[in-house]
């Protein structure tokens, strides 16, 4: 019997690797704050309280969350069905008091994804699907610039069950309910759970996290919040 790999099996995993490497890519975008000074704040983490702005009575931990590795979809709460693809023009979440525009994000020459030019404003990574559309939708934002709060500095209160909507240039709203809130050390991002492929619409809020490294001018981890499409309209 021929034990060599078929052409065909070796082109699988090519393109496997490929796939995983640009997920890898995609990935370390954020890491790095470019903005931060040497005394940029603590983010808000996941598992510690979020500092003054932390709802009374609580701190937002895995106790929050539905458990980690499971999504609504899988959790076995159908979600809506997929739009077709039109571009998002605002991402509003009304728990934190996000309403942002959104920047277009693609990759930069190093392949790594881009990060917003505005602190202020998040913005949607164009090459992947758009909020709405079936697949891991991908929003990013700053947490601090400069060592001021930025858009996506309280994305860690986020909780399962909290809302955000996305408007879209078709006119059209999809509406994300929260899963769950995850923090990740940047060395263990986990780049399979954040952009496999899905059988339904989802997004992606990532921004940093965790203690900030004035050596390395970057945060120690990433805060991810996956989310479902549950509405259109």
């Amino acid at each position: 019997m021929n034990s060599r790999p078929s052409r065909r099996s070796l082109l699988l995993v090519a393109v496997a690797a490929v796939a995983v490497l640009s997920c890898t890519l995609l990935a370390v975008g954020l890491w790095r704050e470019s903005g931060e000074s040497g005394t940029a704040p603590s983010a808000p983490s996941v598992t510690t309280p979020a500092g003054p702005e932390t709802p009374a009575g609580g701190t937002t931990g895995p106790g929050t969350a539905t458990p980690s590795g499971g999504d609504r979809h899988d959790a076995g709460h159908g979600p809506v069905a997929a739009l077709g693809r039109s571009a998002p023009a605002k991402v509003n979440i009304p728990a934190i008091g996000v309403a942002s525009r959104l920047e277009e994000l693609g990759l930069d020459g190093d392949g790594v994804m881009e990060t917003p030019n505005d602190p202020d404003l998040a913005g949607w990574y164009t090459p992947g699907p758009a909020p709405g559309q079936r697949g891991p939708a991908v929003i990013a934002g700053h947490v601090t610039w400069n060592g001021d709060r930025s858009v996506f500095h309280r994305l860690a209160e986020l909780t399962a069950g909290d809302t955000v909507t996305v408007d879209r240039e078709d006119g059209t709203t999809a509406t994300f309910t929260v899963d769950r809130v995850e923090q990740y050390p940047k060395d263990e991002f986990p780049t399979v759970d954040v952009y496999r492929d899905l059988d339904h619409a989802g997004l992606r809020l990532i921004t940093c996290a965790g203690d900030y490294s004035a050596a390395d001018r970057r945060y120690a981890d990433n805060i991810v919040v996956y989310a479902t499409l549950s509405h259109t309209g």
